[in-house]
Order: structure tokens, then sequence, then C-alpha cells
């Protein structure tokens, strides 16, 4: 804007610049002297400051913008002045046929709609705006870059083989019959039957076609069986041996608690011997010597006190010393490698036990894979840690043998069903193992006692 500004005063201030208000204003002869002011203060600026001239300036350059379309002095000659030869066309005047009395005027509402300034409307830019104009035109570019290097886009190139087909006389698979055309196949879509159709928007559009189920959700968490047989033990009526086997994998099952309770006892366990204040100060006065008693020994005479370390100097080597050194290494060298090479003949008559070796190796090498797929199997059918908590075994349900009953009217009932679903889930990796969430009062219980029940006592 300021430059458009500069730009306009330039032109005014040019010998060929026409100025609408010239005569009202361009021979002022009233000139005032300015007033000095210090400007380099900020609450000066817009005190002092004479702008008359440029909004003068700006208002006769927007009224000849408005009038003649732009500034006059940039206006050719054709368009300001015309040769008057004074003779009328005849032929150019218009004919109408205008009643008798009555002129051929607009009306005022057509005159007060009609523009009144030459300034061109403003260009309506989202009019020449494309929708993704700019991905397009990248992606043009592309195409073209990759044209340049031979390389065709795949609606291109399925063209290309589907011409190449039809020419040998392969069969072209046929397209899907469009939605809207008329020769299309008709079907209820409300029937209660399933229609003959293998139409692909039908069974989407309805929801008879599934979504593809990922082959990791087809797999169980455990191999184990929903429902568990109960061993032949926990019969109301077993076997004798049967139930003695139940009995001891029971017995087997309370001896590992009881030691798991025993060591965790030990291990909390308070050790008695504890140390006092009397053992401690025993162990720190223990071994000490009271100072005279043992007299320092002195040096014998003749004996010179050695100088180890940093402050004792090294003697140098001399010039056959160090060649002696350099023969010695240099025959190491060639001892080792020759028994490098000594032994590498001898391993081509180790071929057989090498050989052996080898076998032996893979051997041990198959037999910890098929231990490692064997615990691997193992493992399908252990609870795994889902949780904070460790996956615990119910306790069995068993009855001792004075506990059986002879008929099932006599039988009582052992468990519940409902915590051997719950536990069955856990086990099966179906759902993390819980404990019961405990009962935790927000406030303090008051008790109070009521008036009737002191009048009682």
């Amino acid at each position: 804007m300021a430059a458009a500004r500069k730009n306009k005063r330039v032109a005014a201030s040019q010998p060929g610049f026409v100025s609408f208000k010239s005569g009202l204003d361009g021979n002022s002869l009233d000139i005032k002297r300015r007033k000095r002011v210090n400007k380099n203060k900020k609450k000066n600026w817009n005190k002092f400051s004479d702008i008359q001239d440029v909004e003068e300036f700006l208002d006769d350059v927007r009224l000849q913008e408005k009038a003649v379309g732009g500034l006059i002095a940039e206006k050719p000659d054709d368009s300001l002045f015309f040769v008057d030869t004074g003779e009328k066309d005849k032929d150019t005047q218009p004919q109408t046929t205008v009643k008798k009395g009555k002129r051929s005027k607009p009306l005022r509402i057509d005159l007060i709609l009609q523009p009144d300034s030459r300034i061109p409307a403003p260009k309506n830019v989202l009019v020449f705006q494309q929708p993704n104009a700019k991905k397009q035109r990248r992606m043009a570019e592309k195409a073209a870059k990759l044209a340049a290097m031979g390389v065709l886009p795949r609606r291109e190139k399925l063209l290309q083989l589907r011409v190449a087909a039809a020419a040998s006389g392969m069969s072209v698979k046929e397209n899907p019959v469009a939605n809207n055309n008329p020769e299309r196949g008709f079907f209820d879509l409300w029937s209660p039957g399933t229609p003959e159709t293998a139409d692909p928007f039908y069974l989407e559009q309805t929801k008879k076609k599934l979504v593809k189920r990922p082959d990791r959700l087809n797999e169980k968490p455990s191999v184990l069986p929903a429902i568990e047989v109960v061993a032949p033990g926990g019969s109301y009526n077993p076997d004798f041996f049967s139930h003695q086997d139940l009995l001891r994998e029971a017995h087997e099952v309370e001896v590992k608690k009881l030691k798991a309770e025993n060591k965790l006892a030990r291990q909390l366990a308070v050790n008695d011997d504890i140390a006092t204040k009397e053992s401690a100060f025993k162990e720190q006065v223990e071994g000490l010597i009271e100072e005279g008693d043992v007299e320092p020994e002195e040096p014998e005479e003749g004996t010179e006190d050695t100088v180890f370390g940093p402050t004792a100097t090294q003697e140098k080597k001399t010039e056959k010393q160090r060649r002696k050194e350099k023969a010695q290494r240099i025959k190491e060298l060639r001892r080792k490698a020759e028994r490098q090479m000594i032994d590498k003949q001898q391993q081509l008559f180790q071929l057989r036990s090498i050989h052996t070796k080898l076998k032996e190796q893979e051997q041990r090498t198959k037999k910890r894979q098929a231990q490692r797929k064997a615990n691997q199997e193992a493992q399908k059918s252990m609870p795994r840690r889902l949780g904070r908590l460790k996956f615990q075994e119910p306790d069995l349900d068993l009855q001792l043998s004075n506990e059986l009953a002879g008929s099932l009217r006599s039988l009582k009932p052992e468990g519940s069903i409902l915590k051997d679903r719950f536990k069955s889930l856990q086990k099966r990796n179906l759902i993390e193992p819980r404990e019961r969430a405990k009962f935790k009062r927000k406030h303090k219980v008051k008790y109070s006692e009521k008036r009737a029940f002191r009048e009682i006592e």
C-alpha cells in the first residue's frame, strides 16, 4: 500500500499530471511557516504532522479512478478528446418510436442501479480456484517424469495387458455388473430367505459377508478342555486303589504347602544370638597390646635400605641386548607358525574323529531342540502370568475313607460349581487371576446408646 501511494505521488509530481482540484487549491498563495517542533518524541508525530496535502492527493486520485477509470495523465489522447466536425450521422442514430409528448428517458430506479464508477469489480479468486490443484499439479509432474523414464502407470499397464489378451484370443475377466444397470437381476432385500446371489455389494450391505477373522484369534490360549474329568478316586463310590491315589496326591500338595510355610518361617525367624554392648566391646579390644611391651626392632649393621617403586631407576639396555631380544622374538614367531602348520597337517589324519564329534554335536543340538519343543508344548497347558497375581491351584474335592457314602442319597455335596468355573477360566488363560476386593469403611463406625435402651437398664 505504501509503495502504491509512493508511485502515485511520484506521478503527481510529474509535469503531465492533471488534478481535478487544480483550480481550487493549485493557485493558493497562503504559505504558512511551519512550526519547528522536536519530532524525536512520539507524541509530537501526529500532533504536528501535516498530511493534508497527502490526503488531498489521494482523494483526487480516487476521484479520477472512479470517474475515468484511472489517472488522466496515463490515459491516451483518443480516449479523452474527439474531433468535432459539426455533422451528425443520421444512420448511426437509433430509430426509436416514441409516443407524442413523451421522451425516451430511462427510469430513475434503473439509473440508481447502474454502476457510477469506472473501477472494475474485484476479481473473485474462488471462481478460478480448483480443488486439490496443488496435488493434481504434483501428480501430473510425477507422471510426466515417470513417462520420460519409461515407467507407465498401473492403468496404462492394465490397458496394454487387456489389449494383448484380446489380440491373442485369451479370455478377459468380465467386470461386475453396475448397480444402476437396468438389465441387472433384482431380488427382494427384505425377504426372509437369503437370495441365491453372490453379489459382493449385496453381501457387504446386508452384513451377510463376514469380516475375515485373523488367524491368531482362531488359536486357543490353552489346550486344556473347558471341563476337566475328575479322577476316578473322586467318585461317590470309588475303587480302593483309585481313592488311595487321590489321597496320596492331596497329601503331596499339603506337604508342599507345609514346606513352603516352614521355609518362610525360618527366613523370618529372629536369631537369639544378638550382639550386645559387652560382646561388641570385647570384640573391639580383643588382640590389643599395651604400648611399651614390644620394642621396635633395629636394623642389623651392614644392611642397606632397598628402594622400590617409581624412584628405582632401570638400567638402559645395550644394543647387543636389544638385538638378542629381537632374534628371540623372531625365533618364537617362527616356532609358532611351524607348530600351526604341523597341527593342520595332523588334522588330516583326524578326519574320522572330527566327523564323529560333529555328529555328536548335531545329536546334542537335536536333543536340545526336542526338549525345547516339549517345554513349549508343556507351557501351553500351564496357566500364564496375566496380571500381578499368580494362579493358585484350587483344593482337591475329596472325601476321606470314613466319609464315603454308599448311595447317592446320603452323598454330601463338595465344592462350588461357580468357583470351579471361575478357576477354570483362570487356568485356561481367559481371565487373569483375581482376589476378592477387601471391604474398607470410609468412616469409622460410631456406637451410641439410645435413650430407650438406657431406660431399660
